[in-house]
């Protein structure tokens, strides 16, 4: 049972984050083999000052070791 939690800065309507998750869902019940309806999508939104705090260094460096795809970018 799959659930996706994508973080954001805020400002992205709410048919860009339907389209995004319908991709997701898309996405992991192909590769994964699951049906649609075992997949959920969450979105949470955080300011770009808090981006840092709140997701950078929890869950980018702290879970580094997790990541399969890596930011570009480092704070």
């Amino acid at each position: 049972m799959p659930h996706v939690i994508v973080k954001l800065w805020p400002g992205k309507s709410q048919q860009q984050k339907q389209r995004l998750a319908d991709a997701i869902t898309r996405a992991v019940a192909k590769e994964l083999g699951y049906g649609d309806e075992s997949v959920s999508v969450g979105f949470e939104e955080v300011e770009a000052r808090d981006w840092k705090q709140k997701v950078y260094d929890p869950d980018i460096v702290g879970r580094a070791d997790s990541l399969l795809k890596k930011p570009g970018y480092s704070m």
